[in-house]
């Protein structure tokens, strides 16, 4: 997919590390000759993306509250100094209290649920609007990342796919608002990943191997495929999609129950 993305640019939020998927679709875009810059939470993430920043010639970092307005305000005011327009940005943030991502659903704070659904859901929405300036002249794409669990009940999973529900549902109705200026919003739903989010879901091995035993592929995600539908729906080839859940699962949606061998 070389060249795909040549002269393009454009803003990745949410890479915690080379494991991460935010990560995998920054490289892959970067190897499809997009410009990046990147936004973190935190000293410690700031430290662990640097080197990753720079090894695809980025040298903008700039750290993010996503529950803060005037953190995010100021990231994307440095943004329009640096590049006045810009083509895709791309949110990979997700958040809950893991405490809370064990046990009865039932028992949801109403703290952690406000909290979840602000950071996994809201900030969406709110990169949206500040991107939207950047974007009007010349239509853009926006991506996020959501998970099986928003429409389906995963163990473990709780308040985080509600929130993934309420994202998927933000991701149609932004679509429909950008639509006439060219603006695309779209979501990507990879299969169970072994990323430092996925770690913090209780049963995370189990539920790895049991969607790579089971999917018709016999094969979880990787990170170069998600990479790889990420420089699809930036390009060019994705200019009439929008609106969309694309999911990267190994099929694993498709099925009804497990493979015979393993009922």
């Amino acid at each position: 997919m070389s060249d795909l993305l040549k002269g393009k640019r454009g803003l990745i939020m949410g890479v915690a590390n080379e494991r991460s998927i935010a990560w995998g679709i920054a490289k892959a875009m970067a190897e499809a000759g997009a410009e990046l810059a990147f936004t973190y939470q935190g000293d410690a993430f700031g430290t662990r993306l640097k080197p990753l920043a720079h090894s695809v010639g980025s040298d903008f970092m700039v750290d993010v509250d996503v529950t803060d307005d005037a953190s995010l305000g100021t990231a994307f005011e440095q943004l329009a100094q640096r590049w006045p327009t810009i083509d895709f940005v791309v949110h990979a943030i997700a958040f809950s209290d893991k405490s809370e991502l064990t046990g009865r659903f039932l028992n949801t704070s109403r703290a952690n649920f406000k909290h979840s659904m602000d950071i996994s859901a809201y900030s969406f929405i709110e990169v949206a609007r500040r991107a939207h300036p950047m974007m009007m002249e010349h239509g853009g794409t926006l991506l996020t990342l959501t998970y099986q669990g928003s429409n389906r009940v995963v163990p473990n999973y709780n308040v985080m796919g509600v929130a993934k529900a309420a994202l998927e549902s933000a991701t149609r109705y932004l679509a429909n608002d950008l639509g006439p200026e060219g603006i695309r919003v779209n979501a990507i739903s990879p299969g169970p990943m072994k990323t430092l989010a996925g770690a913090a879901i209780g049963g995370a091995r189990k539920t790895y191997k049991h969607t790579d035993q089971n999917a018709p592929l016999r094969s979880n995600a990787t990170l170069e495929a998600v990479g790889g539908t990420a420089v699809y729906l930036a390009s060019e080839a994705g200019a009439c999609t929008t609106g969309e859940v694309i999911r990267v699962d190994g099929g694993f949606h498709v099925l009804g129950m497990p493979q015979p061998d393993f009922l």
